[in-house]
């Protein structure tokens, strides 16, 4: 499987990546919504996103109806990864087309869980 980690901070990318490595995941990072639609244009088909919510050029709300607004990715799920914690901003995302919504800080526990959700993860 394919994961695709969006955040501008490198410190998280590499927590995400280091828990989906251990799952055998092929990683990608973007450090900005931008960069993230250039790697979906020119890298393949990636099966799932980590989306944080505030970054420059493109924060993680635009990216996901950016993504969403284009059908050939309807396959990818979307999961926002953020300390945006209003809950006005969770119904936003989910209303754009995010599949789930996980606010920082979390533990690992909670990310496992989500993708046990969508079947990426043993039980």
């Amino acid at each position: 499987m394919r994961a695709l980690i969006i955040d501008d901070s490198k410190a998280m990318r590499t927590i995400l990546a280091r828990m989906l490595r251990g799952l055998e995941f092929e990683i990608v990072e973007a450090a900005n919504g931008r960069e993230a639609m250039e790697q979906l244009q020119s890298a393949g088909k990636f099966d799932i996103a980590l989306v944080d919510w505030n970054m420059p050029e493109m924060n993680g709300y635009d990216f996901v109806r950016a993504v969403r607004a284009e059908h050939m990715y309807d396959g990818v799920l979307l999961m926002m990864v953020t300390t945006e914690t209003e809950m006005e901003n969770v119904v936003r995302a989910l209303a754009a087309g995010a599949n789930e919504y996980v606010m920082k800080p979390f533990t690992p526990e909670v990310i496992m869980e989500k993708l046990r959700i969508f079947g990426m993860a043993g039980s």
